[in-house]
């Protein structure tokens, strides 16, 4: 089960045992667990397992296009879940909004690349859980720039 903090993400080194997938998920906090796991795991088939079967599912990550579909975010995926990818990802949870049925999980993710050990601008990530017939699944994965420090940045440059 994955654990808030570092990890390191699609390293070649893991036991084959733990590629194995649970479900259903019983709560949306198991989903978001399986998805860091998968992504940790370099492990396409498991990713694409947490996502819901409907239209609207959809994914944005960082520099590229809007994905909808299960299979346009499985191309997606399967360009990045690559074991030379080789990146650390440290998570920090903002915030949890939950109904019955839907769950949106607010996180900011900081990815270091471990070939160089450069760590990029951290990245917040929204994460759109709905509940089904077969538990909870992923809806919606969407990435943004988190902000820059205090007096990186002048009000002037943003347009406020």
């Amino acid at each position: 089960m994955h654990r808030p903090g570092l990890f390191r993400v699609c390293s070649p080194y893991l036991p084959e045992e733990m590629t194995t997938m649970n479900s259903p998920y019983s709560t949306p906090a198991d989903v978001e667990d399986a998805y860091y796991d998968a992504i940790d795991e370099c492990d396409l088939t498991r990713m694409m397992a947490l996502w819901d079967d409907g239209d609207d599912t959809a994914c944005l990550l960082p520099m590229q296009p809007l994905q909808q579909g299960k299979a346009a975010i499985e191309k997606a995926w399967g360009q990045l879940l690559r074991p030379e990818m080789g990146i650390d990802i440290a998570i920090k949870h903002l915030q949890w909004i939950e109904t019955d049925t839907l769950a949106i999980h607010m996180v900011e993710e900081q990815v270091t690349i471990i070939a160089n050990g450069q760590k990029q601008p951290p990245i917040y990530a929204t994460n759109i859980y709905r509940k089904g017939h077969d538990g909870w699944r992923i809806l919606v994965h969407l990435n943004a720039p988190a902000p820059p420090p205090p007096g990186m940045v002048n009000n002037g440059m943003l347009g406020l």
